[in-house]
């Protein structure tokens, strides 16, 4: 084993939800129908190996389920500016010894954690 390729991300809507994740900087790398009314939309940031999937075919991953995502930037003042001005409502910034993390939720409910130094 060597790295995490895909991470699964549940989903109801998943054009809501790759509108969401393309507002937080994340393109598409495939979308492509996949099977009776589903999509295979995989996203990921310009350059990463790691990418995430919006899946509605897993009974087991309830939409909204997520919440162990950490997204690691170098300006979340920046970051919270150009997101807030894109509609999206975002949590409050925590302090911690280990840097400060902000918490976005998309429209399910999954959580992303914004992480900075």
């Amino acid at each position: 084993m060597k790295s995490i390729e895909i991470i699964s991300i549940p989903v109801t809507d998943q054009t809501k939800a790759k509108e969401f994740y393309q507002k937080l900087g994340f393109e598409i790398v495939a979308e492509a129908p996949f099977g009776p009314n589903q999509q295979w939309i995989q996203l990921a940031f310009p350059g990463s190996a790691v990418s995430i999937t919006l899946v509605n075919w897993f009974p087991e991953m309830t939409a909204g389920s997520i919440s162990g995502l950490v997204i690691k930037t170098d300006d979340l003042d920046a970051d919270i500016k150009d997101l807030t001005e894109k509609g999206i409502t975002l949590g409050k910034v925590d302090n911690t010894p280990w840097g400060k993390f902000l918490a976005v939720k998309d429209p399910d409910g999954n959580t992303v954690s914004l992480h900075a130094d």
